[in-house]
């Protein structure tokens, strides 16, 4: 044996193992965490943070753009369906989401924000919201969150694509961070 010791061996669980544990059907509707991509700039993503919202329990909120359907189609590699709720005009969703006694948490740089590793699992309806991936979550909508999350960055770009970025706020929020 070398100088160093060896631990035990890393056991890969098979497929079969991994189907026996896990759900045997789609999820319905918990209302308690949505994700919403309210303002989506690239498809792919949308495909994508779907998946997420399938691991963590998750609900996805998007607008009714035409392209919308199709994307989400293309990009979900599932094979059941999943919970999608539908949005026709975002703000107004949103101030009716927070009436109701959801949490909006925003995923934004701002002054206020709390650093993802800081952000609690959610213990009430919490509503993830994620902006444009040029500009951001609009003006309008940042009055209506309760609060900021950041996820910091120590490179030269300023923010992360929308799926990668929901994807991390969502696990944190499921509590499985």
């Amino acid at each position: 044996m070398s100088a160093r010791t060896r631990g035990p061996a890393i056991r890969v669980r098979p497929p079969r193992e991994l189907r026996r544990q896990r759900r045997h059907r789609a999820h319905s509707c918990w209302d308690h965490l949505v994700v919403a991509p309210l303002w989506p700039l690239h498809g792919a993503n949308l495909g994508t943070l779907l998946r997420t919202c399938d691991a963590v329990g998750a609900c996805m909120a998007v607008p009714r753009f035409s392209w919308v359907p199709d994307a989400l189609e293309r990009g979900n590699t599932l094979r059941r369906p999943t919970c999608v709720h539908w949005v026709n005009e975002p703000l107004g969703w949103l101030e009716r989401q927070r009436d109701a006694g959801s949490q909006v948490v925003g995923v934004e740089l701002a002054d206020e924000a709390v650093r993802l590793a800081d952000l609690p699992a959610a213990r009430v309806r919490t509503v993830a919201v994620l902006g444009h991936e040029r500009t951001g979550i609009p003006a309008g909508a940042v009055d209506l969150l309760d609060l900021a999350v950041e996820i910091p960055m120590v490179g030269n770009g300023s923010s992360l694509n929308v799926a990668v970025a929901g994807s991390l706020v969502l696990y944190k929020l499921a509590g499985l961070l």
